[in-house]
């Protein structure tokens, strides 16, 4: 139920639902989560955060138009990122696409000294990151930042799958300089005030997840750390508002 190396298509969490809450709803959804879903297998921490919290950092990548931001065309329905979880030496290459509604995620893990590779002129075939690379030439997509932030996770298997439920917080950005990860400590901060909830599941929300957006009164928000960061580092201006209440994009 956490995530998956698979390199192939995979739809575990088909639906997502986010939200905008304070810190101190978000502390209280943690512990709302922590008495009904166990901690997610994969996650570290230490007794103080009941060893369901890591750090991720991702590389973000963009068109010289920012097309991923404007959504233009097919550029609207995938985005494309690398994945560090803590300090470890692996990274993860991964696509998300969005179609019909629906997630979809292909993901590829390759040692963490290999992702320079990318910065080539042409793919290597028989590397676990060829597609990724080919897709990133092909679409002219280039480095435009790193993301890093402090995730919760608590999981559960129910009857129609797996759920999952996260919570971001210190949320920070900076821009990317090569590919590699550059560590953004004192990055520009995205969510002083605010902590985003993602709710994950396959395609109808389960009930359990009801009870939750019911007792803390939640309205959902599509938030994108993306296009958040895109705007605080000033690569673009949000057309309708900076505010991530106004985003209008899955990350």
């Amino acid at each position: 139920m956490s995530p998956s190396t698979d390199t192939r298509e995979s739809r575990e969490f088909a639906s997502e639902t986010k939200f905008l809450v304070t810190p101190a709803v978000g502390a209280q959804i943690r512990d709302w989560a922590r008495v009904r879903l166990a901690p997610d297998p994969n996650a570290s921490g230490d007794s103080n955060d009941a060893y369901d919290a890591y750090q991720i950092t991702s590389l973000y990548f963009d068109t010289d138009q920012f097309d991923v931001f404007h959504r233009r065309g097919s550029f609207g329905r995938s985005k494309y990122r690398i994945r560090r979880y803590g300090a470890g030496e692996i990274a993860f290459l991964e696509r998300k696409l969005k179609t019909r509604g629906l997630l979809t995620k292909r993901r590829s893990v390759v040692k963490l000294g290999e992702i320079d590779r990318l910065a080539g002129a042409e793919p290597e075939r028989g590397w676990a990151g060829h597609w990724f690379h080919r897709r990133l030439l092909a679409r002219r997509l280039k480095l435009i930042c790193e993301i890093s932030y402090r995730r919760t996770a608590r999981v559960a298997m129910t009857t129609y799958g797996p759920i999952r439920l996260t919570l971001d917080e210190d949320i920070r950005a900076s821009a990317a300089h090569g590919v590699v990860f550059n560590g953004v400590q004192n990055g520009k901060r995205l969510s002083e005030n605010h902590v985003i909830l993602e709710l994950k599941y396959r395609f109808q929300m389960p009930v359990l997840f009801k009870l939750l957006a019911e007792e803390f009164a939640l309205n959902p928000q599509p938030i994108s750390k993306y296009r958040l960061a895109a705007v605080a580092l000033g690569f673009v201006t949000e057309p309708n508002s900076t505010t991530p209440a106004r985003d209008q994009v899955y990350a």
